[in-house]
């Protein structure tokens, strides 16, 4: 039953998303005068009273924050997940909520509520640079960019200032700098690190890592109702204080206070609805995900923001008599060159100096990231591009357990402190490929009658060699440094784990090649916009959320002025 009251379900604009990119666009929308309609997936979770978990302390918790294996058993996707943790595990969909065809094997893991994977990330927020807009023209995969960092630095500054980063001025080229707030420090080991690469190496150094807390917030976080991170590391469950940026905690509740915001919870995007005459789309068809009701919303403008796996689920299930494969599917390329961040390889070691020091307190931007120091200037391996990693360092206390009775005891009631744990792992960038893919099952249907998604994605050649390129580089540099006892894991894991998912509707210069332009419009239909993961061209080594914010910021900007315009 579709029910359509129209003098309610029509809207300026309508965010199918309440994630990163789809708060962005809300808070975007609303403060322009816009009437806009979100639309999410799961249930609503609202900033600070509805993170369960929050002030629990660690044996409030039935079984000490592990996973039952009776959990485990039934999602041994999700479970592999490094957050998926008795604290946390409510903020995610269980394998059986929403099964999907895996034609290769694909870990997605996915966050449905108000606020999406943002409650869950890990913050981790670099820029990229030129050596990655220009890097598929450059080393002759995927298609150009059809944007330069230029035109995307003002809009980094843009977000960046309201949503709070801490980070330093590095000038490392690879990595621009942005607008911070002052940063976690490197503690002695990591910064022992940091100076013996840049003393034995070219464009090697460790950066402090460049993350969404609240350092020491500014008047902008201060009116958000925002409060200084207190380094408590328990994130994953919500911040009570807004330590770091979410959309539950920012964007949405920005957006709500213009009174232009309108949030419907459990509702599923069925479909774009198109006008046949004009080619435009003018509304979504939602499935409740609870009455498995139909509704029909309506509006001028639609930004599809559902992450990158659903939006291009989305756009092929919009067909219609205008998209009879989809909207944006002419040229047969939706769901085409998905790709992933490389995160299946690690190092470890550890480290006799420094032992006058230890650390203190706790460090939410983790330690220390390495920015891509390979193919940077010229082609100097057998792969293309690079990888950029994270390095961190800790020491910790022990006990010695070999002894029994009084000698145990005493044991373990003094702790003694151990030498230095040193540990990186690897962010490689993969080279996205036609036959990696996102598309709908022709005869398997989710619980709400939609067509079930098959995804089929997988390590290449490239990636083996870039792998064994970081593994090779960082047990060279470990052993230089004087670390001992050093450790190489080749982990075993299936994409998807990085939770960086990438492309499928990705942004060019020509349509026959791409399905989104400079703005992020769809070429063929003018008034729908994909500024999620699903947009991405190449996938770069830097994490990428800081860049669908500040694309979405910019797309919005611009059809706010095609709006003014007439031209959609």
């Amino acid at each position: 039953m579709i029910n359509n009251n129209n003098s309610s379900n029509n809207f300026d604009v309508i965010v199918i998303g309440s994630g990163i990119s789809g708060g962005w666009a809300a808070k975007e929308f609303t403060e322009k005068g816009f009437k806009t309609l979100v639309l999410e997936r799961g249930r609503d979770v609202k900033h600070i009273q509805d993170y369960p978990t929050t002030n629990m302390a660690p044996y409030e918790f039935e079984h000490n924050l592990e996973v039952p294996y009776a959990i485990r058993k039934e999602n041994p996707i999700v479970s592999r997940c490094y957050a998926f943790k008795e604290d946390a595990m409510h903020f995610f969909v269980k394998d059986k909520e929403q099964p999907y065809i895996q034609d290769k094997p694909f870990d997605w893991i996915r966050g449905y509520q108000t606020g999406g994977k943002s409650l869950l990330w890990a913050r981790q927020t670099q820029r990229w640079s030129d050596f990655d807009f220009e890097g598929p023209a450059r080393d002759g995969f995927a298609v150009d960019w059809p944007i330069r960092y230029k035109d995307i630095a003002p809009w980094y500054s843009y977000v960046e200032k309201f949503a709070g980063i801490s980070g330093n001025k590095d000038n490392v080229p690879q990595l621009p700098d942005g607008e911070f707030l002052p940063a976690y420090p490197l503690n002695t080991v990591e910064d022992y690190f940091k100076g013996f690469l840049e003393n034995n190496y070219a464009n090697r150094t460790v950066v402090s890592a460049r993350c969404a807390h609240l350092s020491k917030p500014q008047p902008i976080h201060i009116e958000q109702g925002r409060a200084q991170c207190m380094n408590r590391t328990l994130c994953q469950r919500g911040c009570p204080f807004g330590g770091y940026f979410s959309s539950n905690s920012s964007t949405l509740p920005w957006a709500a206070k213009t009174g232009n915001l309108t949030l419907v919870n459990n509702a599923i995007a069925e479909s774009i609805i198109i006008d046949e005459d004009t080619g435009l789309a003018k509304g979504v068809r939602v499935i409740d995900s609870k009455t498995k009701d139909a509704i029909e919303y309506f509006a001028n403008v639609v930004f599809v923001n559902g992450s990158a796996v659903n939006s291009v689920a989305l756009l092929l299930n919009s067909k219609s008599k205008v998209y009879e494969n989809g909207i944006g599917n002419e040229n047969d390329l939706v769901g085409k060159y998905f790709a992933f961040h490389n995160y299946s390889a690690r190092i470890s070691a550890q480290y006799e100096g420094e032992l006058d020091f230890s650390t203190d307190g706790r460090n939410p931007a983790g330690g220390g990231y390495i920015p891509r120091f390979r193919n940077l200037y010229k082609q100097e391996t057998d792969f293309l591009r690079g990888y950029a990693a994270g390095f961190s360092a800790g020491r910790y206390s022990y006990a010695d357990t070999d002894s029994i009775g009084i000698d145990l005891k005493e044991s373990l009631d003094n702790p003694k402190l151990g030498i230095w744990s040193v540990g990186s792992h690897m962010m490689g960038e993969t080279i996205p490929k036609k036959e990696s893919y996102i598309k709908l099952d022709s005869s398997e249907a989710d619980e709400w009658g939609m067509p079930q998604i098959r995804i089929s994605v997988d390590y290449d050649d490239n990636d083996v060699k870039m792998k064994a390129d970081y593994l090779d580089q960082f047990e060279e540099m470990f052993e230089k440094a004087g670390f001992i006892n050093i450790n190489r894991n080749d982990a075993t894991q299936a994409p998807g784990l990085d939770i960086h998912e990438m492309g499928g509707a990705r942004m060019g210069l020509d349509p026959k090649t791409s399905v989104l332009n400079a703005y992020n419009q769809v070429h063929t239909c003018k008034n729908v916009f994909v500024t999620d993961g699903a947009c991405m061209t190449s996938t770069s080594t830097q994490n990428p959320s800081l860049t669908y914010m500040a694309l979405t910021a910019r797309a919005v900007d611009h059809a706010v002025n095609e709006l003014k315009k007439g031209n959609i």
